[in-house]
């Protein structure tokens, strides 16, 4: 066991025996506890302070194949009472499910290494406004930054418990450290506004302040005086905070719920060639200090490193053990979704990827949710750079970009710029000739 609150082990075990007595056949209980810590922080000037502590437990019955599930954030005895009886009298109620099932036992996590995933530093308010409080002055630094549009520092901690009645019972502890810095740059008239943003396990493996506020400047500068541009085609260079996107759609489309559904475009795509031959796709959990990693999934399942793409094909699906059963495939671990879901690095500088045409559109930054999993079609508002013979010239604003993401999938050229900064991670992107409107 990795440990955790005894008084949390407390409740598991009085939830499951109990939900047992009145009749279930498998119980699942889990508990999260979380405390976090927040300063917000606006123009050099303290705006906000908040700290929240919130504990939530679900409780799944089955009998035999029907399920039901509740949830409570109040966990006296008194009321664990009333709301293990409500779930079970429920779940005599419900319809049955011939998939309905806690996972087999030997999909259980039982040990792996330490993940390092739990910093004890705590870092008491004033710690927190001085690290904002440095972040905006090496912006202010800059004559074109005229204000800041909200600057934040979150410090939180959380414990997670879960069990069932098939014998697993394990937990965790988790940390995390986010610091936030926006600003607006101004000019002759032109005003823009831009971020830079880290998200850390460690507080020392944070971006360092000067370095958040310095590049929150430089990007807000950089977008002064956007031009518009004719419509057109265009070779499209997505910036790395921008193209790990297209990982976020396309763990969509290869859940077991969209595939069993037939609500993906991958559907049918399993073992076929989807990218270009050199693309590979990674979710792995057992990363030291990965924002993502992770000991097990919501149903206590090991979450087993997956090549999801490899040499350009679709090797896999992200499957629990409900959908796992419906596509008669065993649960990879993925109830709760990826964890460090990254395209593997590319072969070329970005440099040479900027070099690739005369000229090209950088995009830093897109608008809306026009993206349809079912078809595939692809399409936002987009602002960002031209570049002109390997180099910036001039911001752009007020596009669309449109595609489908078959197409944009099958022509993808990666850059070599990978960095873990979240929990879903790309590098640069290039792909060529897309549709882009504007004026």
């Amino acid at each position: 066991m990795l440990g955790y609150n005894d008084k949390l082990n407390d409740v598991i075990d009085y939830c499951i025996s109990n939900a047992k007595k009145k009749g279930a056949t498998d119980v699942e209980v889990g508990i999260v506890k979380s405390t976090s810590e927040t300063v917000s922080f606006r123009n050099k000037k303290l705006d906000e302070s908040d700290r929240s502590e919130n504990i939530g437990l679900s409780l799944t019955a089955y009998i035999n194949k029907k399920k039901t599930s509740v949830s409570s954030s109040n966990l006296k005895n008194n009321n664990l009472e009333k709301l293990i009886e409500r779930c079970v009298e429920a779940a005599k109620i419900t319809p049955e499910d011939e998939n309905n099932s806690l996972p087999e036992e030997k999909l259980f996590f039982k040990n792996s290494d330490e993940l390092d995933i739990f910093d004890k530093t705590h870092l008491e308010n004033n710690q927190k406004i001085e690290f904002l409080k440095e972040a905006e002055e090496v912006a202010f630094k800059n004559k074109e930054i005229v204000n800041t549009n909200g600057s934040s520092f979150s410090e939180s901690k959380t414990e997670i418990v879960l069990a069932n009645s098939k014998g697993f019972k394990n937990g965790y502890k988790s940390s995390n450290f986010v610091a936030y810095c926006e600003v607006v740059s101004k000019n002759n008239g032109s005003m823009e506004r831009d971020y830079e943003y880290t998200s850390k396990r460690h507080f020392e493996d944070l971006m360092k302040p000067s370095e958040l506020g310095s590049n929150a400047a430089k990007f807000a500068i950089r977008k002064l005086k956007p031009r518009k541009i004719n419509s057109g085609k265009f070779d499209v260079i997505f910036d790395k905070r921008i193209s790990k996107n297209f990982l976020n759609y396309f763990s969509s489309a290869i859940t077991g719920s969209s595939i069993y559904r037939g609500t993906s475009f991958l559907r049918e795509k399993l073992n076929k060639k989807i990218f270009l031959e050199d693309i590979n796709i990674v979710d792995r959990a057992d990363i030291k200090r990965g924002n993502g990693s992770k000991y097990f999934d919501n149903e206590g399942v090991k979450i087993e490193n997956l090549s999801l793409v490899n040499n350009g094909v679709l090797n896999d699906y992200l499957i629990d053990t409900y959908y796992g059963k419906k596509l008669k495939i065993t649960s990879n671990g993925r109830s709760g979704g990826t964890t460090n879901l990254y395209f593997e690095n590319g072969k070329q500088d970005l440099k040479d990827l900027m070099k690739s045409n005369k000229k090209i559109f950088y995009v830093t930054e897109t608008i809306g949710h026009g993206t349809n999993i079912v078809t595939g079609d692809y399409s936002v508002g987009a602002g960002g750079m031209m570049i002109e013979n390997g180099e910036f010239t001039y911001p752009i604003s007020e596009v669309t970009i449109a595609g489908n993401l078959t197409e944009m999938f099958s022509k993808m050229v990666l850059a070599n710029d990978l960095q873990f900064n979240y929990s879903t991670n790309s590098p640069s992107i290039l792909i060529d000739n897309m549709t882009v409107a504007g004026k």
